[in-house]
């Protein structure tokens, strides 16, 4: 297997793992708030930790979810320059936008990274559950992570999509 198609592998693979988990993960709030509204108004005994682990939840999808729009390439744009270009035009671009989307997303990761790894992030204990706050923390570069392996895969298919325009033009 070419280095090129092992990427593209564990690009779906990536995608596929943050897809169950999402659905998990809302399967997982949705019960939660059931049974937060059913012990709240039926027998008055609310978990006291519902909200604050279903903000957490939430939090985590959003993320993830992102990461899954990444991957199929559907996240918002303005593109009425790339529709103005011809097919090579709208390789390089695409590849030089990937570029930059790759390096920002990078970036961000290892802020998050040292963010979660500083030592009064560490110590931090969530009020209601008392778990440390860094496990959800986490979440941020995770996501970052994952996005930017997904990001780094399309810059891979357009260059390799543009190599092989050239190659049909030579």
């Amino acid at each position: 297997m070419s280095p090129y198609a092992l990427i593209q592998a564990i690009d779906r693979w990536l995608a596929s793992a943050e897809r169950l988990l999402a659905i998990s993960l809302t399967a997982t709030l949705t019960c939660i708030m059931m049974t937060q509204v059913v012990l709240r108004y039926f027998f008055s005994a609310p978990l006291f930790w519902a909200e604050e682990i279903s903000v957490q939840i939430l939090v985590f999808i959003t993320l993830f979810g992102i990461s899954i729009l990444v991957h199929k390439g559907e996240l918002v744009t303005i593109d009425f320059l790339p529709r103005a270009l011809s097919a090579r035009g709208r390789h390089w671009l695409a590849v030089l936008h990937g570029v930059v989307f790759l390096a920002l997303l990078g970036f961000v990761a290892k802020l998050g990274l040292e963010w979660v790894m500083r030592a009064d992030v560490q110590l931090e204990i969530s009020a209601t559950t008392q778990l440390p706050r860094w496990y959800n923390y986490a979440a941020l570069p995770g996501a970052m992570l994952a996005m930017s392996f997904h990001q780094f895969a399309a810059v891979m298919r357009h260059a390799h999509d543009l190599i092989r325009h050239e190659g049909a033009r030579t």
